[in-house]
């Protein structure tokens, strides 16, 4: 019986839209470049971090340059442990000057 009551409530939830809203940046999130995202790039991928801390993110990027690491991040206004640890599956830190080569081939090919 207690299944069902939260199951009947997970409906409830999905009918006034609240529970497709929340599985949409589970579904969209995807590992990101944070030395080179946009905001919007940033917003959307990342678990709460809205515009303002994107924003911030981007002007401690450009006047520190890239981050070498997501501990990095931590020395961003706004950007504490918790919101660290909800993303740092997601994160990147690739520089963007430098190209990326593709693997060598073995030659085996």
């Amino acid at each position: 019986m207690q299944y069902f009551k939260r199951f009947s409530h997970l409906i409830k939830l999905s009918l006034f839209g609240i529970l497709p809203l929340s599985f949409v940046s589970l579904i969209h999130a995807a590992p990101i470049n944070i030395n080179s995202a946009d905001v919007a790039t940033i917003t959307a991928n990342l678990t709460d971090i809205g515009p303002v801390k994107a924003t911030a993110i981007i002007e401690y990027r450009e006047l520190n340059g890239p981050f070498a690491d997501a501990q990095a991040l931590l020395a961003v206004k706004g950007i504490g442990e918790k919101t660290l640890e909800k993303n740092r599956d997601n994160l990147l830190f690739e520089d963007p000057k430098v190209p990326q080569t593709p693997p060598q081939s073995s030659g085996n090919d």
